[in-house]
């Protein structure tokens, strides 16, 4: 780092004076680095084998009512949205950043009080000149200017532009969050409706396997066949049971997780027909990967906070120049308190300061420095972000792919295990086969059934992560709240 004599050269008396004149007529300067985006640390376009094309709606313009149209899904969404903590802590922060904001903004203004003082002193004979004790007194009401820098190389500036675009970037943390417990309570939503299905599959299955219990334990009694038959056919029976006894824990655990989401209790869910993968949810565009800059909400924090960092460098940068600061008072002043307003009691003062630390151990240097570095820790963590975008949205397209492949794969399992199950039993029933053989028919048939819950569940969820990762609805909540606000939002950033 070059020392600060050849950052800002010394200033003399006829220089401060020119500067000072050049402020008045300008406005005040700003030592902060030219705002330089860093370029995209990720490719320019999607692997082509993922197959994201053209076709679909822009995720950042579709509201999550427009995507999310199951009723019972949208309400769990409202809900949660009025009640997550998570989304409140979140707000909290966004206003309290905007608190901080306006106590910063302040500083650019001068700070202007009354105040009124009055009193009254003996002063022993042997301190004065006449040698006689005197009793006197002073009175004075003013209003007053208290130490209003000149903001000549926009430091109290600076300070402004970190505080308010750490309120943007608190902001956008909150859109972050809001649309991250939208995409966990879908994403709950349906691993809820998965094992639901999974529950009833089980509940048919140990129905049926019942009914075979109790049919092959009668033809034992009747000796028509061997316990060995019995006991398999109660091994499939034990099988289905577990199962279900498992699958009813989960369901529980999911539930629990569900309210912790919504922040409230979601009370008794109807139970809903199989989902159908192909009309649940819209066909989404990915774009390429620069307009993930303007929909996530994640990269447009870590920009604004990019841009704090180079305010924070200019405000650090303005320590090392002199520092004007103006103080005055007008008001009226009298010795005695019935001649405070009287004719001729007009009092003011004016006392402009001119400050220049010559040693302060490093300690302006050492800020600058830090300010640099905080500055070089947000360019990485926003090139981080983007590459971690990129990955959410290129996982999201991959599992959306080959998960379409998996549940075409799992339908034909499911209809040939089906088969396989009927020419078994068709087998034992005619005597040409051992049951053995229909006991590893049904238990594939069982896993064929359960596999394809799961799979049709995943790539439903695949669908929401890639909502998620592209930014849904954010474009289109931000166009709502600039219209349903009368107070301007701040100016973004230009990109």
């Amino acid at each position: 780092m070059p020392p600060a004599s050849l950052l800002f050269p010394a200033f003399s008396l006829r220089t401060a004076s020119l500067a000072l004149s050049a402020v008045v007529l300008t406005g005040c300067m700003s030592l902060a680095p030219a705002p330089d985006t860093p370029p995209l640390p990720v490719p320019e376009a999607w692997p082509a084998h993922l197959g994201s094309g053209t076709d679909g709606a822009h995720a950042g313009e579709l509201a999550w009512q427009a995507y999310f149209t199951d009723p019972l899904l949208q309400r769990l969404i409202e809900t949660a949205l009025e009640n997550n903590r998570d989304l409140r802590l979140a707000a909290l922060r966004v206003e309290e950043a905007s608190a901080a904001f306006r106590i910063q903004r302040s500083d650019r203004f001068p700070a202007v009080g009354v105040g009124a003082q009055g009193g009254r002193a003996r002063v022993p004979g042997d301190l004065n000149m006449s040698g006689r004790s005197q009793v006197g007194g002073e009175y004075r009401a003013e209003v007053g200017l208290s130490t209003w820098e000149l903001d000549l190389w926009g430091r109290v500036r600076n300070l402004e532009d970190a505080a308010l675009q750490s309120w943007l970037a608190s902001d956008a943390a909150r859109q972050a969050v809001h649309l991250a417990l939208i995409a966990q309570v879908a994403d709950g939503y349906l691993g809820l409706r998965e094992i639901d299905e999974r529950v009833a599959i089980a509940r048919q299955t140990v129905a049926t396997r019942e009914e075979s219990y109790r049919i092959f334990r009668r033809r034992v009694e009747v000796g028509s066949t061997s316990k060995l038959d019995l006991t398999q056919v109660q091994t499939l029976l034990n099988q289905a049971q577990a199962l279900l006894t498992q699958l009813e824990q989960a369901r529980a655990t999911q539930l629990h997780a569900l309210a912790l989401l919504v922040g409230a209790d979601p009370g008794p869910l109807p139970t809903k027909a199989p989902f159908d993968e192909t009309t649940v949810l819209a066909e989404l565009r990915a774009g390429l990967p620069s307009e993930l800059l303007v929909s996530r909400p994640d990269i447009i924090s870590a920009e604004h906070q990019l841009r704090a960092g180079d305010a924070n460098i200019g405000a650090a940068r303005a320590a090392f120049l002199p520092r004007i600061a103006l103080t005055g008072s007008f008001g009226t002043a009298s010795s005695d308190l019935d001649g405070l307003f009287d004719s001729g009691s007009r009092a003011w003062t004016f006392m402009p300061t001119l400050s220049l630390p010559i040693f302060d151990g490093g300690r302006r240097r050492a800020n600058l420095e830090l300010s640099e570095v905080r500055r070089d820790i947000a360019v990485a963590g926003y090139e981080k972000t983007i590459q971690t975008a990129f990955r959410e949205v290129a996982d999201a397209l991959s599992a959306k792919y080959w998960l379409a492949e998996q549940l075409t794969i799992q339908r034909a399992n499911l209809e040939a295990q089906s088969e396989r199950a009927r020419l078994a039993q068709l087998r034992y029933d005619n005597g040409s086969a051992a049951f053995l053989e229909v006991l590893d028919a049904q238990r594939d048939l069982l896993d064929a059934g359960q596999q394809l819950v799961q799979a049709r569940r995943a790539l439903l969820s695949s669908q929401v992560a890639l909502y998620a990762a592209l930014g849904g609805g954010t474009l289109a909540a931000t166009d709502e709240t600039q219209g349903a606000t009368s107070t301007p939002a701040p100016t973004p950033l230009t990109r």
